[in-house]
């Protein structure tokens, strides 16, 4: 290895012996005058200074490695940048979250009061055809099945735009549809076209109501949706009649409250084993009162948050019990007389969940000439 002030490659091969060309070369490699640590003095230097003929230089700097450097300098570069991205989006999402311009939205949503009022007819059950019932009933003007389930005039309400109101009346009339029309519901086969629309926090109140029904104003099954024994009873026309309106309102800063007040007519006979039609059919009317709750969470998920169900049935007994199903007295029955069911409107506590009524006259087919059964 050269020492300390040779030249780096160490004592030239090639010495005077040689060539001149080769000697040269080698004698003033560029890399061997860098190294040189001795310097002859000029001739200015020599007159001054007769002691020194050459003089000693500092060493030469070391070289600068200019791509180690940025090597080191490019991972903490790389670093800053994601640093700085980071922030930026951390800034941006607590922004938005924070924003007071953010809308209002519910918190979990509340149970659904209920309330089920059967209504005993006065006399015995009118039957006849489908088509003459209606005929000669209130529901000769009712449209049938979902087309009476009309949407009135949508406009901004508040925070909500024309697109955010259509969206909850639609999500209402679905329910509406799937709660009071789908025969599958009607007919106690499924309950998930119904379930699929609800709140989630109402869910547990919604299984509760048919896995243990109870008589206390918050767990009526016909409380959620219009249902009937399939065993006792059948349609005999599948167009049932429809009449009611939708309203809706902003309530609060971020809550759309839609109301629905609709009256659904069906005509019944009694199930048969082999679903063959058997006796007359004859009329039974459900008038359904509900509340809905949405809030701007609610809207694109297509779901309801029911407040309050009244409804009012019949013609059908009266009864203590818990209304599993809707109950419909058929052509020709009557009401049982002295029913003890909870009549007294000024009773409270938790047997005032079902109460009873008497249907009126008007509400049944008017006496006319019997037609044949259908």
């Amino acid at each position: 290895m050269a020492a300390r002030g040779d030249p780096p490659e160490g004592e030239p091969q090639g010495l005077p012996g040689g060539g001149d060309d080769e000697y040269r070369s080698v004698v003033f490699d560029e890399s061997f005058i860098r190294a040189a640590r001795l310097q002859e003095a000029s001739a200015k230097e020599r007159m001054r200074d007769h002691a020194h003929a050459v003089r000693r230089l500092p060493p030469p700097p070391p070289p600068r490695r200019r791509g180690i450097r940025r090597l080191r300098n490019g991972p903490k570069q790389l670093l800053m940048l994601v640093l700085v991205v980071v922030l930026a989006f951390g800034t941006a999402v607590y922004l938005g979250v924070r924003s007071p311009y953010r809308p209002t939205t519910g918190g979990v949503a509340a149970q659904v009061r209920m309330s089920v009022t059967p209504l005993a007819p006065k006399g015995p059950v009118p039957g006849g055809t489908p088509d003459d019932l209606f005929r000669r009933s209130p529901a000769a003007q009712f449209r049938a099945g979902a087309a009476g389930i009309t949407l009135p005039a949508v406009h901004s309400s508040g925070g909500f735009s024309d697109g955010q109101v259509m969206a909850a009346l639609a999500t209402v009339k679905d329910y509406l549809v799937a709660s009071s029309l789908d025969p599958d519901v009607l007919e106690g086969r499924s309950v998930r076209p119904v379930r699929i629309l609800i709140d989630p926090d109402q869910l547990a109140q919604f299984d509760s109501s048919f896995a243990a029904p109870a008589n206390d104003g918050r767990h009526a099954p016909v409380g959620w949706l219009v249902r009937f024994d399939p065993g006792k009873v059948a349609q005999a026309d599948a167009a049932v009649r429809v009449h009611g309106t939708l309203r809706y309102e902003e309530t609060a800063p971020g809550t759309l409250e839609v109301t629905s007040d609709h009256v659904f007519v069906y005509a019944l006979r009694p199930a048969t084993s082999d679903a063959r039609p058997t006796g007359d059919a004859s009329l039974f009317t459900v008038r359904r009162e509900l509340r809905f709750r949405f809030d701007t969470d609610d809207l694109p998920k297509h779901r309801v948050e029911l407040l309050t169900s009244a409804v009012q049935a019949g013609p059908q007994d009266c009864s203590a019990e818990v209304p599993r199903t809707l109950r419909p007295l058929l052509d020709g029955q009557r009401a049982r007389p002295n029913d003890p069911a909870g009549t007294d409107p000024y009773s409270t506590g938790p047997g005032n969940g079902t109460l009873c009524g008497t249907l009126s006259d008007a509400a049944q087919p008017s006496p006319g000439r019997p037609s044949p059964a259908g």
